[in-house]
């Protein structure tokens, strides 16, 4: 799970809570049209059907805290993880305002993988990175469906590493690209 879906998870969390405090609060003061300040706030009909069924009402609400228990502690668990690799490799920028960045080499393997994918007919691509940073060797495999044209994913491929090595400030050494089509199924 990435940290916006991780954040955004967490606003309808907090959503929902507020929203159904909001309601509950409504309904207890009366301010709700079916809402009566000295009634059973879910209601006798509800209260009713949680009676006749009630041993598994109860395994019912039983299960639901404890879903509820386990999706919260997956949350904090996420939350409060550390990274799972350490930070491996340097990138240097030249020129007017020298710096050196640390920069794990998943994280620009799988930006170059996303951007080949979106090449027309492109169906998986894998790239590994060896070598030094500055001058890494690239190696890129690309499955493609039966229909895909081939001149177009040279030229989408070519454009990709060009915008990676622009990007990421690093020239590949050595490229290799391996492409794979699929057979045609009558």
């Amino acid at each position: 799970m990435t940290d916006a879906a991780h954040r955004l998870l967490w606003t309808i969390v907090a959503l929902l809570l507020v929203a159904g405090g909001a309601t509950a609060l409504a309904a207890g003061s009366g301010a709700l049209p079916f809402g009566e300040p000295d009634a059973v706030l879910l209601g006798s009909g509800l209260v009713d059907a949680w009676r006749v069924a009630t041993p598994w009402s109860t395994l019912a609400a039983a299960v639901a805290g404890l879903l509820t228990a386990v999706a919260g502690q997956r949350l904090l668990h996420r939350a409060l993880r550390r990274p799972d690799r350490a930070l491996r490799g340097t990138l240097s920028r030249t020129g007017r305002l020298p710096g050196r960045t640390r920069l794990a080499s998943e994280v620009l393997v799988r930006a170059l993988e996303r951007d080949l994918l979106r090449a027309p007919g492109v169906r998986r691509a894998r790239v590994v990175l060896t070598g030094t940073p500055p001058c890494p060797d690239v190696w890129v495999r690309v499955d493609l469906a039966s229909d895909a044209r081939a001149g177009g994913v040279r030229e989408h491929v070519h454009d990709a590493v060009r915008r990676f090595a622009t990007t990421a400030g690093c020239r590949p050494a050595h490229l290799d690209v391996t492409a794979r089509i699929e057979p045609v199924h009558p």
